[in-house]
């Protein structure tokens, strides 16, 4: 059965689930996670030099706003799925895929390159800084595998499967993406000091 052209949930939720699919792409996305998890470890202890009129001090506030709009995306994904407009929903997933992978790659090319920005600030605004770093981070990182499983499982149209993860999964992405420009934002004084 191919891809209905109808907005209908109850059209969707007949497609038949595509479990031998579903199982290599697990296999793929657990490999995936591991590269992500190893090259962020990599990023932190390797620099690798640009020549010099070459800067990448443009990447944070396009970070920034790359997480903004994922965050605006994934918003809409829900929006959508909860009327019923499974093809806009899959549209906004499969575009908050597309930005969360051009964030990883330009993350990754950005701290291979520079070197990390330290917060300066003290007193309580210092405690709201580490506190919503750290817990992006760990958030980023429990997340990933289970964002791709999540991802995984509606494309090949696990939905019961799909559901299941995506009622905990869509928030702790949410707090991704939100907490990462909160984090950039709090940290921009900072940047070419």
């Amino acid at each position: 059965m191919s891809v209905p052209s109808s907005t209908d949930r109850a059209t969707w939720l007949q497609l038949p689930a595509k479990d031998a699919l579903a199982r290599k792409l697990r296999i793929a996305a657990w490999f995936v996670s591991a590269v992500v998890l190893a090259l962020v470890g990599v990023m932190q202890r390797i620099r690798i030099p640009l020549p010099e009129d070459v800067s990448l001090a443009f990447l944070p506030p396009f970070h920034a706003g790359v997480n903004a709009l994922g965050a605006i995306v994934l918003i809409l994904a829900l929006i959508f799925i909860k009327q019923g407009k499974v093809r806009l929903h899959r549209a906004m997933m499969f575009a908050a895929m597309g930005l969360s992978v051009l964030f990883l790659l330009s993350y990754v090319a950005y701290h291979l390159t520079s070197d990390p920005t330290k917060y300066e600030g003290v007193g309580a605004m210092r405690t709201v800084y580490f506190t919503l770093l750290i817990t992006h981070i760990i958030s980023a990182a429990v997340s990933f595998p289970f964002i791709l499983f999540t991802f995984i499982a509606g494309f090949t149209n696990q939905f019961s499967r799909h559901r299941k993860l995506a009622r905990w999964v869509f928030p702790l992405w949410l707090y991704v993406a939100v907490t990462g420009p909160a984090c950039y934002l709090i940290l921009r004084p900072y940047y070419g000091t």
